[in-house]
């Protein structure tokens, strides 16, 4: 571990100063050269690293201070030991003060014993600091911990029926798949071209940018990268019709983007996020992400072989789709909540601000990218909500089954923080449509008068184009779906 002499830099940096970045990076190598050659002691931990150390638990360390070369004159020894640890939150260590006159020291090394304890999930160093009789630091250096909490059935309940209800609200989408309509949406494939460009283009890139701008923690910007990387989720279709947009479009994006999303997640995940997996220190677990996209197909698969050989089932699917998903939706929320209260304890302002703008700018960019595209309105509403409502079941569930601890809690939280925020947008705009403009409940009542109605005014002799005797039916209004 390099010591820098703030004298030594000072005169090195003065002297490079004109030379531009490479004298400047020469300058920094040779005080890490001469730094080395004047540290006198090697220091050295035994284990190197506590991984996984459970809360509550104590894992024993042995520190071991080597001399590297004899004293010169005006040379301290090392007279005192400090151990602390960078985040008392998440470890302590203890003692927390050592000194060499309590210890023996052989052929000038000495050795202690800490302790380290976790206190709570994640990542953070413990420090040994050897001071003179000045308390000036001669020698400095630090070792890894991380810190994961203890496994519980209910933990593994969580994470087992997250996967089984997203399995089975993709068969119910197999399902549900109505070729006709998909069809006749595509015919006029701008909307959804439209929506797939904000849902795996804007997205993604939105998420990254978040995530580095508001995120420090590498685990944390890799949730929310996850969860801008995930297809539209079933909420959406629900939204896009209780706010009036286009259900057929909105139906068509969802499943075009829950197709897609077997081939866009891997690919986004192993370019853009392989620089957050490198930052945090993590593999990429290519072998379980190819296995969660084969996991995705075969409920779809399944839905799809219902709805072509068992027609009364699938129907029963279809019917139970939309109020299903609702219950998805607000089961991972509660029980999210409920099974990892602690992760409360990770959440800062930024954290909320970071699962508030992904949604929120999602609806915002998607629906201006096809209002600047001239889409109708209804379609623009769709496009927007597609977009802003991510999959956050999808997300969690492939956090969890693709990342060890702590990384698969820590990432956790940002799904969570997005999946909680998500809503608070389309409820804003479904008040201000109640109280100021008719809502699509509004517009379900009307259509539920007769389809046609008896005119009393002789003088009306057509609607909308076709002719309507005297006393005869005219077509009431008939509002979109």
């Amino acid at each position: 571990m390099c010591i820098f002499s703030s004298a030594l830099i000072s005169s090195l940096s003065s002297a490079f100063f004109f030379t531009g970045t490479t004298g400047i990076r020469s300058s920094l190598n040779i005080t890490c050269f001469v730094s080395q050659a004047m540290a006198k002691y090697d220091v050295t931990f035994e284990p190197d690293s506590v991984k996984q150390l459970l809360i509550g638990s104590v894992s024993t360390v042995d520190v071991k201070f080597k001399r590297t070369e004899l004293n010169q004159e005006g040379d301290k020894d090392i007279v005192n030991v400090i151990y602390y640890a960078r985040d008392k939150n998440l470890a302590s260590v203890s003692p927390e003060f050592v000194s060499t006159s309590d210890v023996e020291i052989q052929n000038g090394t000495f050795s202690s014993k800490i302790n380290v304890t976790g206190n709570f999930i994640g990542y953070t160093e413990i420090c040994a600091q050897g001071l003179d009789s000045n308390n000036m630091t001669v020698q400095e250096k630090c070792m890894d911990v991380s810190v994961i909490r203890v496994a519980r059935p209910i933990d593994k309940a969580f994470t087992y029926s997250v996967a089984a209800l997203v399995a089975i609200i993709y068969i119910n989408m197999g399902a549900a798949l109505d070729t006709t309509t998909i069809k006749a949406t595509l015919k006029r494939p701008i909307g959804p071209i439209i929506g797939f460009f904000s849902q795996f283009v804007i997205m993604p890139l939105l998420s990254f940018g978040i995530a580095k701008a508001f995120i420090p923690l590498p685990a944390l910007q890799l949730g929310l990268f996850i969860t801008g990387c995930s297809p539209g989720g079933g909420a959406s279709n629900i939204w896009t019709l209780t706010l009036g947009g286009n259900l057929d479009l909105s139906i068509t994006m969802t499943t075009i983007s829950t197709f897609s999303a077997f081939v866009m997640m891997p690919l986004w995940i192993l370019t853009l996020g392989s620089t957050i997996f490198s930052q945090a220190n993590l593999k990429i677990p290519y072998s379980k992400i190819g296995t969660f996209a084969i996991a995705l197909v075969v409920p779809l698969a399944v839905g799809v072989i219902i709805q072509r050989t068992l027609p009364k089932v699938a129907k029963f699917l279809v019917r139970i789709l939309k109020p299903f998903a609702v219950f998805l939706i607000i089961f991972i929320v509660v029980f999210a909540i409920y099974t990892n209260v602690y992760l409360f304890k990770l959440f800062t302002w930024q954290i909320l601000l970071s699962g508030m703008l992904l949604p929120w700018l999602g609806y915002i960019l998607g629906g201006g990218t096809a209002f600047l595209l001239r889409q109708n309105w209804r379609d623009v509403l769709a496009i927007g909500i597609e977009t802003g409502v991510q999959n956050t079941g999808l997300a969690i569930f492939a956090l969890r089954f693709s990342l060890p601890q702590p990384d698969s809690d820590l990432t956790t939280v940002m799904p969570v923080a997005v999946a909680i925020m998500t809503p608070a947008l389309p409820l804003l705009l479904m008040v201000f449509q109640k109280l100021f403009c008719k809502s699509a409940f509004q517009l379900k009542e009307e259509r539920k008068e007769p389809l046609f109605s008896v005119v009393e005014d002789s003088s009306i002799h057509s609607h909308n184009g076709s002719f309507v005797g005297v006393g005869g039916y005219q077509p009431a209004p008939l509002y979109p779906s």
